[in-house]
């Protein structure tokens, strides 16, 4: 880790990484999914206070996520992506960020791309053992349970 990185943008995951993971469905489809206000607070004061840009990359599409997104004012949504990688390089484009100015948190398989392509990668304790292995940070938090703020706050200190 470089003392002259300065991290523009911190791209998130949303299963297992905003959130514990778990997919709470009924008979119509999702119900619900459960956030953790600290992250919360960490995205929408301490990111714009510093000048990092929040953007999520995740699989799955929600309109739980989009209700989340925009009310912790993520403008950079980018919801049903299995190829996370091209969409992280077209916000790199837009932003015009180098590897040294991203900052990545993700805990599966699906994210190990993007991760590889950041400066700075972070991962929930609950992260998968690959995830783990690659991470420059593993949270002592779970995913949906700080883990978000605890690696906002990391990034904040170091970067």
């Amino acid at each position: 880790m470089s003392e002259a990185m300065e991290i523009k943008l911190l791209v998130m995951d949303v299963d297992g990484t905003m959130t514990d993971g778990k997919i709470n469905m009924g008979p119509t489809g999702e119900l619900f999914k459960a956030f953790d206000i600290k992250d919360g607070y960490a995205i929408n004061e301490i990111l714009p206070a510093h000048g990092i840009v929040p953007a999520i990359i995740t699989g799955r599409v929600s309109s739980i996520v989009e209700n989340r997104a925009r009310e912790l004012h993520i403008n950079e949504l980018h919801q049903g992506k299995h190829d996370k990688l091209d969409t992280l390089r077209e916000l790199m484009q837009k932003y015009g960020c180098a590897r040294e100015n991203i900052a990545y948190i993700g805990d599966d398989i699906l994210d190990i791309e993007c991760m590889k392509e950041c400066g700075m990668v972070g991962c929930p304790a609950d992260a998968c053992r690959q995830v783990k292995e690659i991470a420059n940070y593993v949270c002592s938090n779970k995913g949906g349970n700080g883990a978000v703020r605890e690696f906002i706050e990391f990034i904040i200190e170091h970067c």
